[in-house]
């Protein structure tokens, strides 16, 4: 039920979203994020981000619940939660977008520009994230990294912290894509 659930609000998120069998699904994707700070590197991972790509409409759907980050500390886990993120009022993160100039059918690798709107903490802002993208027996791969200004989402740090809290945050990415079957 609990791997169910996130399922379902992403199909909601994303209605015009419209699943068939040009569609891929990634139930397990990843993303990391790293903070470099003078006092103690901030890292965490998220290996339960539901992604879904359209091959012909060149479009990207991104879902992940905050909670489900990994710190190695569980203090840094509550600060993110509760400090910084507020996951209570907004538990999930979101990014839609398009990829440009995308040719499904070249078997090799491509390194593309992912246009679109990056949902965290409640507020959106258009982003581009280059990617790079494998297409392996007909399933995908997709990967990448892109950096993000804790000030564009309105994250609010208290001062006597502010040097402990990098102002940009690095994100990596890695989607393993699978034939979505309903």
């Amino acid at each position: 039920m609990n791997k169910l659930l996130p399922l379902f609000f992403l199909f909601i998120s994303f209605a015009d979203f419209d699943v068939k069998q040009h569609q891929f699904i990634a139930r397990q994707g990843q993303i990391s994020f790293f903070s470099y700070t003078s006092v103690e590197n901030i890292e965490a991972k998220n290996n339960q981000v539901l992604s879904i790509l359209d091959i012909d409409k060149k479009e990207i759907a991104v879902s992940m619940l905050m909670r489900a980050f990994v710190f190695k500390k569980d203090l840094m886990y509550e600060h993110f939660n509760e400090s910084y993120i507020e996951s209570d009022i907004y538990p999930k993160a979101n990014f839609v977008g398009k990829i440009i100039d995308f040719d499904a059918s070249k078997k090799e690798m491509q390194t593309k520009i992912i246009r679109g709107k990056l949902t965290i903490h409640g507020i959106t802002k258009e982003i581009d994230i280059k990617t790079t993208i494998e297409n392996i027996d007909t399933n995908y791969v997709l990967t990448g990294n892109f950096d993000v200004l804790v000030k564009d989402f309105q994250i609010k740090i208290p001062p006597v912290l502010s040097s402990n809290i990098a102002k940009t945050i690095s994100i990596k990415f890695r989607f393993q894509y699978l034939p979505y079957e309903e």
